[in-house]
Protein backbone atom coordinates (compact mmCIF):
# COMPACT_ATOMS: atom_id res chain seq x y z
CA UNK A 1 0.00 0.00 0.00
CA UNK A 2 2.54 2.04 1.01
CA UNK A 3 5.40 4.08 -1.34
CA UNK A 4 8.52 5.83 -0.03
CA UNK A 5 8.43 8.55 -2.46
CA UNK A 6 8.83 6.81 -5.76
CA UNK A 7 11.00 9.58 -7.83
CA UNK A 8 13.74 8.62 -9.72
CA UNK A 9 13.10 5.09 -8.47
CA UNK A 10 11.57 2.05 -7.26
CA UNK A 11 9.86 -0.50 -6.54
CA UNK A 12 6.26 0.62 -4.80
CA UNK A 13 4.70 -0.02 -1.58
CA UNK A 14 4.75 2.90 0.46
CA UNK A 15 5.37 6.06 1.51
CA UNK A 16 5.72 6.89 5.14
CA UNK A 17 5.97 9.97 6.80
CA UNK A 18 8.64 11.63 6.19
CA UNK A 19 9.64 14.80 5.34
CA UNK A 20 11.38 16.77 8.07
CA UNK A 21 12.12 20.30 7.43
CA UNK A 22 13.06 23.13 9.95
CA UNK A 23 12.92 22.39 13.34
CA UNK A 24 11.55 24.85 15.94
CA UNK A 25 12.18 25.21 19.58
CA UNK A 26 9.97 22.36 20.79
CA UNK A 27 8.68 19.32 19.00
CA UNK A 28 4.80 18.33 19.34
CA UNK A 29 3.64 15.30 21.28
CA UNK A 30 0.94 13.01 20.48
CA UNK A 31 -2.14 14.29 21.31
CA UNK A 32 -1.65 17.95 20.95
CA UNK A 33 -1.57 20.51 18.48
CA UNK A 34 1.40 21.33 16.12
CA UNK A 35 4.23 23.83 17.02
CA UNK A 36 4.60 26.84 14.80
CA UNK A 37 7.17 24.56 12.28
CA UNK A 38 9.08 27.24 11.53
CA UNK A 39 8.77 30.28 9.10
CA UNK A 40 7.13 29.51 6.07
CA UNK A 41 8.95 28.95 2.95
CA UNK A 42 8.29 31.69 0.11
CA UNK A 43 5.18 32.07 -1.00
CA UNK A 44 3.84 29.99 1.47
CA UNK A 45 -0.40 29.63 1.43
CA UNK A 46 -1.85 30.74 5.17
CA UNK A 47 -1.20 27.66 7.40
CA UNK A 48 -5.45 26.98 6.90
CA UNK A 49 -5.01 26.98 3.39
CA UNK A 50 -6.04 23.48 1.39
CA UNK A 51 -4.47 21.31 -0.80
CA UNK A 52 -5.79 23.71 -3.51
CA UNK A 53 -3.73 26.42 -2.21
CA UNK A 54 -0.44 24.60 -2.04
CA UNK A 55 -0.67 25.15 -5.71
CA UNK A 56 -0.29 28.80 -5.25
CA UNK A 57 3.54 28.45 -4.14
CA UNK A 58 4.94 28.65 -7.60
CA UNK A 59 8.10 26.55 -6.64
CA UNK A 60 5.79 23.75 -5.84
CA UNK A 61 4.48 23.68 -9.25
CA UNK A 62 7.37 22.63 -11.05
CA UNK A 63 8.53 19.96 -7.95
CA UNK A 64 4.99 18.01 -8.20
CA UNK A 65 4.85 18.08 -12.29
CA UNK A 66 8.56 16.03 -11.86
CA UNK A 67 7.38 14.20 -9.31
CA UNK A 68 4.29 12.81 -11.23
CA UNK A 69 6.94 12.42 -14.58
CA UNK A 70 9.10 10.56 -12.56
CA UNK A 71 6.72 7.87 -11.15
CA UNK A 72 5.37 7.46 -14.15
CA UNK A 73 8.92 6.95 -15.65
CA UNK A 74 9.55 4.24 -13.08
CA UNK A 75 5.84 2.21 -13.74
CA UNK A 76 7.03 2.07 -17.13
CA UNK A 77 10.70 0.76 -16.52
CA UNK A 78 9.33 -1.69 -14.23
CA UNK A 79 6.83 -2.89 -16.48
CA UNK A 80 8.88 -2.83 -19.81
CA UNK A 81 11.98 -4.12 -18.29
CA UNK A 82 10.35 -7.29 -16.51
CA UNK A 83 8.86 -7.86 -20.17
CA UNK A 84 12.34 -7.57 -21.95
CA UNK A 85 14.67 -9.44 -18.93
CA UNK A 86 11.48 -12.76 -19.68
CA UNK A 87 11.95 -12.30 -23.47
CA UNK A 88 16.06 -12.56 -23.22
CA UNK A 89 15.81 -15.06 -21.11
CA UNK A 90 12.50 -17.22 -20.70
CA UNK A 91 13.12 -17.21 -16.96
CA UNK A 92 10.64 -15.98 -14.58
CA UNK A 93 13.35 -15.99 -12.06
CA UNK A 94 14.73 -13.44 -14.24
CA UNK A 95 11.65 -11.38 -14.78
CA UNK A 96 10.59 -11.03 -11.28
CA UNK A 97 14.38 -10.11 -9.85
CA UNK A 98 14.18 -6.92 -11.71
CA UNK A 99 11.41 -5.75 -9.62
CA UNK A 100 13.43 -7.38 -6.72
CA UNK A 101 16.55 -5.17 -7.42
CA UNK A 102 14.12 -1.80 -6.87
CA UNK A 103 14.64 -2.92 -2.92
CA UNK A 104 17.93 -4.32 -2.70
CA UNK A 105 20.26 -1.27 -3.17
CA UNK A 106 18.32 0.85 -0.80
CA UNK A 107 20.25 0.42 2.21
CA UNK A 108 23.43 0.10 0.77
CA UNK A 109 22.82 3.52 -1.79
CA UNK A 110 20.59 5.60 1.47
CA UNK A 111 23.63 4.33 4.03
CA UNK A 112 26.52 5.43 1.89
CA UNK A 113 24.79 8.33 -0.19
CA UNK A 114 22.90 9.89 2.94
CA UNK A 115 25.63 12.46 3.57
CA UNK A 116 25.40 14.27 0.62
CA UNK A 117 21.64 15.06 1.16
CA UNK A 118 23.11 17.93 3.69
CA UNK A 119 26.48 18.67 2.33
CA UNK A 120 25.89 19.73 -1.38
CA UNK A 121 23.35 22.25 -2.49
CA UNK A 122 19.88 20.33 -2.60
CA UNK A 123 18.64 21.58 -6.31
CA UNK A 124 22.50 20.10 -7.76
CA UNK A 125 21.62 16.90 -6.06
CA UNK A 126 18.15 16.40 -7.12
CA UNK A 127 18.95 17.49 -10.67
CA UNK A 128 22.32 15.41 -11.03
CA UNK A 129 20.12 12.16 -9.46
CA UNK A 130 17.43 13.01 -11.83
CA UNK A 131 19.93 12.92 -15.10
CA UNK A 132 22.09 9.62 -13.96
CA UNK A 133 18.59 7.55 -13.84
CA UNK A 134 17.81 9.03 -17.38
CA UNK A 135 21.39 8.24 -18.83
CA UNK A 136 20.65 4.32 -17.17
CA UNK A 137 17.36 4.51 -18.58
CA UNK A 138 18.40 5.34 -21.89
CA UNK A 139 21.12 2.74 -22.02
CA UNK A 140 18.97 0.02 -20.88
CA UNK A 141 17.19 1.29 -24.12
CA UNK A 142 19.75 0.55 -26.80
CA UNK A 143 19.37 -1.93 -29.05
CA UNK A 144 21.87 -5.44 -27.96
CA UNK A 145 21.81 -4.16 -24.03
CA UNK A 146 22.92 -8.02 -22.37
CA UNK A 147 20.48 -8.54 -19.27
CA UNK A 148 23.36 -8.87 -16.54
CA UNK A 149 23.63 -4.66 -17.78
CA UNK A 150 20.34 -4.57 -17.69
CA UNK A 151 20.21 -5.39 -14.16
CA UNK A 152 22.96 -3.57 -13.16
CA UNK A 153 21.68 -0.33 -14.71
CA UNK A 154 18.80 -0.95 -12.43
CA UNK A 155 20.55 -1.30 -9.68
CA UNK A 156 22.18 2.05 -10.16
CA UNK A 157 19.30 3.58 -10.50
CA UNK A 158 17.39 2.12 -7.19
CA UNK A 159 20.96 2.79 -5.57
CA UNK A 160 20.54 6.47 -6.18
CA UNK A 161 16.44 6.54 -5.47
CA UNK A 162 16.75 7.34 -1.75
CA UNK A 163 19.21 10.37 -2.10
CA UNK A 164 16.65 11.95 -4.56
CA UNK A 165 13.64 10.58 -2.04
CA UNK A 166 15.42 12.53 1.09
CA UNK A 167 16.96 15.48 -0.31
CA UNK A 168 13.32 16.32 -2.21
CA UNK A 169 11.38 15.59 1.32
CA UNK A 170 13.73 17.68 3.05
CA UNK A 171 13.72 20.92 0.31
CA UNK A 172 10.00 20.55 0.48
CA UNK A 173 9.90 22.47 3.81
CA UNK A 174 12.76 25.40 2.10
CA UNK A 175 9.87 25.32 -0.43
CA UNK A 176 6.45 25.00 1.23
CA UNK A 177 7.66 26.31 5.30
CA UNK A 178 7.70 23.19 7.68
CA UNK A 179 3.72 23.73 8.76
CA UNK A 180 0.23 23.38 7.03
CA UNK A 181 1.43 23.54 3.70
CA UNK A 182 4.61 21.42 3.90
CA UNK A 183 2.37 18.39 5.47
CA UNK A 184 -0.25 18.91 2.62
CA UNK A 185 2.63 18.85 -0.38
CA UNK A 186 3.26 15.94 1.31
CA UNK A 187 0.40 14.27 1.46
CA UNK A 188 0.12 14.91 -2.08
CA UNK A 189 3.13 13.51 -3.31
CA UNK A 190 2.25 10.20 -1.45
CA UNK A 191 -1.28 10.32 -3.32
CA UNK A 192 0.24 10.96 -6.56
CA UNK A 193 2.69 7.38 -5.46
CA UNK A 194 -0.38 5.72 -4.70
CA UNK A 195 -2.33 6.33 -7.35
CA UNK A 196 0.26 4.92 -10.14
CA UNK A 197 -0.27 1.47 -8.32
CA UNK A 198 -4.04 1.84 -9.52
CA UNK A 199 -3.80 2.95 -12.51
CA UNK A 200 0.03 2.59 -13.68
CA UNK A 201 0.95 -0.91 -14.12
CA UNK A 202 -2.72 -0.99 -16.15
CA UNK A 203 -1.58 2.03 -18.90
CA UNK A 204 2.13 0.62 -18.62
CA UNK A 205 0.49 -2.56 -19.90
CA UNK A 206 -2.03 -0.56 -22.81
CA UNK A 207 1.33 1.06 -23.38
CA UNK A 208 3.42 -2.16 -23.83
CA UNK A 209 0.72 -3.08 -27.06
CA UNK A 210 1.89 -0.34 -29.27
CA UNK A 211 5.39 0.28 -28.24
CA UNK A 212 8.52 -2.15 -27.95
CA UNK A 213 9.55 -2.53 -24.36
CA UNK A 214 12.98 -0.84 -25.42
CA UNK A 215 10.78 2.34 -26.80
CA UNK A 216 8.65 2.54 -23.65
CA UNK A 217 12.14 2.61 -21.49
CA UNK A 218 13.25 5.68 -23.64
CA UNK A 219 9.89 7.27 -22.31
CA UNK A 220 11.11 6.70 -18.86
CA UNK A 221 14.67 8.22 -19.97
CA UNK A 222 12.53 11.18 -21.22
CA UNK A 223 10.38 11.29 -18.34
CA UNK A 224 13.52 11.67 -15.57
CA UNK A 225 14.88 14.76 -18.49
CA UNK A 226 11.69 16.33 -18.10
CA UNK A 227 12.07 16.33 -14.28
CA UNK A 228 15.74 17.52 -14.16
CA UNK A 229 14.45 19.95 -16.45
CA UNK A 230 11.65 21.25 -14.09
CA UNK A 231 13.81 21.15 -10.76
CA UNK A 232 16.67 23.15 -12.62
CA UNK A 233 14.88 25.54 -14.00
CA UNK A 234 11.81 26.27 -11.85
CA UNK A 235 13.22 25.47 -8.02
CA UNK A 236 15.27 28.54 -6.64
CA UNK A 237 19.29 27.69 -5.50
CA UNK A 238 19.98 27.35 -1.88
CA UNK A 239 22.82 26.87 0.13
CA UNK A 240 23.99 23.09 1.44
CA UNK A 241 22.47 23.23 5.19
CA UNK A 242 26.00 21.72 6.06
CA UNK A 243 28.96 23.14 4.99
CA UNK A 244 32.81 22.93 5.86
CA UNK A 245 34.59 20.39 7.79
CA UNK A 246 32.17 19.76 10.12
CA UNK A 247 29.95 18.49 7.40
CA UNK A 248 32.26 15.96 6.34
CA UNK A 249 31.33 13.06 7.83
CA UNK A 250 31.14 9.23 6.89
CA UNK A 251 28.02 7.59 6.33
CA UNK A 252 28.08 5.97 9.71
CA UNK A 253 28.22 8.62 11.43
CA UNK A 254 25.51 10.48 10.20
CA UNK A 255 23.60 7.34 10.60
CA UNK A 256 24.47 7.50 14.20
CA UNK A 257 23.95 11.27 14.39
CA UNK A 258 20.13 10.94 13.49
CA UNK A 259 19.44 7.98 15.60
CA UNK A 260 20.83 9.69 18.56
CA UNK A 261 18.37 12.68 18.91
CA UNK A 262 15.90 10.67 21.20
CA UNK A 263 12.89 11.79 19.28
CA UNK A 264 13.65 11.73 15.81
CA UNK A 265 15.18 7.77 16.35
CA UNK A 266 11.17 7.35 18.20
CA UNK A 267 9.61 8.61 15.37
CA UNK A 268 12.22 7.31 12.60
CA UNK A 269 10.64 4.11 14.04
CA UNK A 270 7.03 4.75 14.02
CA UNK A 271 7.52 5.58 10.40
CA UNK A 272 9.44 2.64 9.68
CA UNK A 273 7.89 -0.73 11.28
CA UNK A 274 3.89 -0.51 11.04
CA UNK A 275 4.49 -0.35 7.33
CA UNK A 276 6.96 -4.04 8.00
CA UNK A 277 2.97 -5.43 8.91
CA UNK A 278 0.97 -3.55 7.07
CA UNK A 279 2.62 -5.44 4.00
CA UNK A 280 2.10 -8.90 4.90
CA UNK A 281 -1.37 -9.05 3.58
CA UNK A 282 -0.44 -7.42 0.50
CA UNK A 283 2.37 -10.10 -0.07
CA UNK A 284 -0.11 -13.11 0.98
CA UNK A 285 -3.55 -11.98 -1.06
CA UNK A 286 -2.42 -14.24 -3.91
CA UNK A 287 -2.55 -17.40 -1.90
CA UNK A 288 -5.21 -16.24 0.07
CA UNK A 289 -7.41 -15.83 -2.53
CA UNK A 290 -6.83 -19.01 -4.55
CA UNK A 291 -7.17 -20.80 -1.30
CA UNK A 292 -11.02 -19.41 -0.85
CA UNK A 293 -11.41 -19.55 -4.80
CA UNK A 294 -11.69 -16.03 -5.14
CA UNK A 295 -11.44 -14.87 -9.17
CA UNK A 296 -8.53 -13.45 -10.63
CA UNK A 297 -11.04 -9.94 -10.67
CA UNK A 298 -12.02 -10.62 -7.25
CA UNK A 299 -7.78 -10.58 -6.65
CA UNK A 300 -7.34 -7.30 -8.35
CA UNK A 301 -9.98 -5.86 -6.25
CA UNK A 302 -8.70 -7.03 -3.30
CA UNK A 303 -4.85 -5.20 -4.67
CA UNK A 304 -6.59 -1.99 -5.27
CA UNK A 305 -8.38 -1.77 -1.48
CA UNK A 306 -5.47 -0.61 0.51
CA UNK A 307 -4.46 1.79 -1.76
CA UNK A 308 -7.84 3.26 -2.39
CA UNK A 309 -8.42 3.69 0.91
CA UNK A 310 -5.15 5.36 1.97
CA UNK A 311 -5.90 7.82 -0.71
CA UNK A 312 -9.24 8.61 0.64
CA UNK A 313 -7.95 8.76 3.96
CA UNK A 314 -5.70 11.28 2.91
CA UNK A 315 -7.82 13.42 0.94
CA UNK A 316 -10.21 13.62 3.97
CA UNK A 317 -8.06 14.48 6.62
CA UNK A 318 -5.75 16.80 4.37
CA UNK A 319 -9.36 18.35 3.28
CA UNK A 320 -11.70 18.32 6.02
CA UNK A 321 -9.34 18.39 9.29
CA UNK A 322 -7.39 21.33 10.50
CA UNK A 323 -3.64 20.68 11.55
CA UNK A 324 -4.52 20.66 14.94
CA UNK A 325 -7.29 18.06 15.01
CA UNK A 326 -4.95 15.38 12.36
CA UNK A 327 -2.34 15.75 15.00
CA UNK A 328 -4.42 15.09 17.85
CA UNK A 329 -5.86 12.11 15.92
CA UNK A 330 -2.33 10.78 14.60
CA UNK A 331 -2.16 8.76 17.99
CA UNK A 332 -5.32 7.04 18.09
CA UNK A 333 -5.13 6.25 14.40
CA UNK A 334 -1.56 4.94 14.35
CA UNK A 335 -2.62 2.67 17.32
CA UNK A 336 -6.03 1.15 15.73
CA UNK A 337 -4.12 0.70 11.72
CA UNK A 338 -3.58 -2.40 11.86
CA UNK A 339 -6.69 -4.01 13.77
CA UNK A 340 -8.84 -3.83 10.54
CA UNK A 341 -6.51 -7.13 9.62
CA UNK A 342 -7.73 -9.33 12.58
CA UNK A 343 -10.77 -9.77 10.41
CA UNK A 344 -8.50 -12.51 8.79
CA UNK A 345 -9.18 -14.87 12.12
CA UNK A 346 -12.09 -15.60 10.90
CA UNK A 347 -11.09 -16.28 6.93
CA UNK A 348 -13.43 -13.43 5.54
CA UNK A 349 -14.75 -13.92 1.83
CA UNK A 350 -14.10 -11.14 -0.46
CA UNK A 351 -16.57 -7.89 0.50
CA UNK A 352 -15.59 -8.54 4.16
CA UNK A 353 -11.59 -8.60 3.14
CA UNK A 354 -12.45 -5.87 1.19
CA UNK A 355 -13.84 -4.03 3.44
CA UNK A 356 -11.12 -4.79 6.15
CA UNK A 357 -8.37 -3.76 3.53
CA UNK A 358 -10.16 -0.56 3.12
CA UNK A 359 -10.15 0.36 6.69
CA UNK A 360 -6.64 -0.33 6.92
CA UNK A 361 -5.71 1.74 4.18
CA UNK A 362 -8.08 4.70 5.66
CA UNK A 363 -6.05 4.33 8.78
CA UNK A 364 -2.99 5.59 7.15
CA UNK A 365 -4.10 9.25 7.18
CA UNK A 366 -2.53 9.02 10.71
CA UNK A 367 1.18 9.52 8.30
CA UNK A 368 -0.27 13.56 8.05
CA UNK A 369 0.23 14.09 11.65
CA UNK A 370 3.50 12.08 11.61
CA UNK A 371 4.73 14.10 8.68
CA UNK A 372 4.19 17.08 10.82
CA UNK A 373 6.21 15.84 14.22
CA UNK A 374 8.71 14.72 11.90
CA UNK A 375 9.46 17.99 10.63
CA UNK A 376 9.59 19.83 14.05
CA UNK A 377 11.47 17.43 15.56
CA UNK A 378 14.53 16.99 12.81
CA UNK A 379 16.91 19.65 13.32
CA UNK A 380 17.81 21.76 10.18
CA UNK A 381 21.74 20.32 9.61
CA UNK A 382 20.08 16.71 10.01
CA UNK A 383 17.24 17.38 7.97
CA UNK A 384 18.45 15.79 4.64
CA UNK A 385 20.48 12.56 6.31
CA UNK A 386 17.24 12.32 8.43
CA UNK A 387 14.99 12.32 5.00
CA UNK A 388 17.41 9.52 3.24
CA UNK A 389 17.62 7.60 6.59
CA UNK A 390 14.02 7.36 6.57
CA UNK A 391 13.03 6.47 2.73
CA UNK A 392 15.88 3.92 2.89
CA UNK A 393 14.85 2.36 6.07
CA UNK A 394 11.01 2.52 4.49
CA UNK A 395 11.94 0.59 1.64
CA UNK A 396 13.98 -1.90 2.86
CA UNK A 397 11.53 -3.10 5.71
CA UNK A 398 9.07 -3.10 3.23
CA UNK A 399 11.21 -5.95 1.52
CA UNK A 400 11.61 -7.69 4.17
CA UNK A 401 8.46 -7.80 5.50
CA UNK A 402 7.06 -9.34 2.70
CA UNK A 403 10.30 -12.36 2.38
CA UNK A 404 9.44 -12.61 6.23
CA UNK A 405 5.62 -12.95 5.45
CA UNK A 406 6.43 -15.45 2.42
CA UNK A 407 8.40 -18.02 4.65
CA UNK A 408 6.01 -17.38 7.62
CA UNK A 409 3.32 -18.75 5.28
CA UNK A 410 5.34 -21.72 4.30
CA UNK A 411 4.53 -23.04 8.06
CA UNK A 412 1.53 -21.55 8.79
CA UNK A 413 -1.80 -20.53 6.82
CA UNK A 414 -2.30 -17.55 5.75
CA UNK A 415 -4.93 -16.59 7.85
CA UNK A 416 -2.69 -17.02 10.96
CA UNK A 417 0.14 -15.35 9.35
CA UNK A 418 -2.16 -12.12 8.87
CA UNK A 419 -3.97 -11.95 12.04
CA UNK A 420 -0.51 -12.29 14.24
CA UNK A 421 1.34 -9.62 12.34
CA UNK A 422 -1.57 -7.19 13.33
CA UNK A 423 -1.27 -8.26 17.01
CA UNK A 424 2.47 -8.12 16.92
CA UNK A 425 2.44 -5.01 14.95
CA UNK A 426 0.09 -3.26 17.23
CA UNK A 427 1.80 -3.81 19.78
CA UNK A 428 5.22 -2.54 18.59
CA UNK A 429 2.91 0.55 17.95
CA UNK A 430 1.79 1.27 21.72
CA UNK A 431 5.71 0.90 22.39
CA UNK A 432 6.37 3.32 20.04
CA UNK A 433 3.73 5.72 20.51
CA UNK A 434 4.85 5.83 24.56
CA UNK A 435 8.56 6.51 23.60
CA UNK A 436 7.29 9.32 21.60
CA UNK A 437 5.27 10.56 24.04
CA UNK A 438 7.53 10.68 26.53
CA UNK A 439 10.24 12.28 24.23
CA UNK A 440 7.74 15.27 24.00
CA UNK A 441 9.43 18.88 25.50
CA UNK A 442 12.31 20.77 24.76
CA UNK A 443 15.29 18.32 24.34
CA UNK A 444 17.83 20.50 21.97
CA UNK A 445 20.35 20.76 24.78
CA UNK A 446 20.80 17.39 25.02
CA UNK A 447 20.60 15.72 22.09
CA UNK A 448 23.36 14.98 20.67
CA UNK A 449 24.47 17.24 18.22
CA UNK A 450 25.19 16.49 14.58
CA UNK A 451 28.61 16.11 13.84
Amino acid sequence: MTTADPSPTSATTAPGPGAPGRAPSRATAPGSAPGPGGPPGPGSPPESAGYRAVFRVGEFRPVFAAHLLSVLGVVIAEISLTVLVYRATGSPLMSALTFALGFLPYALGGTLLAPLADRLPARRVLVGCDLVCAACAAAMAAPGTPVALLLVLRCAMAFVAPLFQGTRSASLADVLGAGEAYVLGRSLLRMVAQSAQLIGFGLGGLLLTVVAPRGAILLTAAGFLGSAVLLRLGTRARPARSAGAGARVSPLAGVRAVLGHRRLRALTLLAWLPPLFVVVPEALLTPYASGLGISTAGLGLLMCAMPVGAIAGEVWAGSALTARTRSRITAPLAALSLLPLLAYAVRPGLPVLWGALVLAGLAHAYTLGLDQWYVEAAPDELRGRAMTLLSTGLMTLQGVGMALAGVAAEFLPVHVVVTSAAVLGTGVVLLLLAEVRRTDGPRRETDPAAK
